[in-house]
């Protein structure tokens, strides 16, 4: 369960507020008692891409030139 804080005791323990996020909980920051914004950890850098990775799982159709009629579609001709 999300904790709750008013934007004024964010502001002043703003550190504290990192370091639980970065720990993984959520925290959910209200002005006025209204939910506003959500504080969470950035989720972790990918592996990047692999090169080849989908070889041999595209059809050769996939490569294949478009009809006209479906070129035409996408140029809005």
């Amino acid at each position: 369960m999300p904790a709750i804080v008013n934007v004024h005791e964010a502001k002043t323990q703003f550190s504290r507020l990192l370091d639980q996020a970065h720990a993984g909980q959520e925290i959910i920051l209200a002005k006025s008692g209204k939910p506003y914004a959500r504080l969470v950890p950035l989720a972790p850098d990918s592996e990047g891409r692999q090169p080849g990775r989908l070889k041999g799982k595209v059809a050769d159709a996939f490569f294949e030139p478009l009809p006209n009629e479906e070129l035409d579609a996408w140029e809005g001709s």
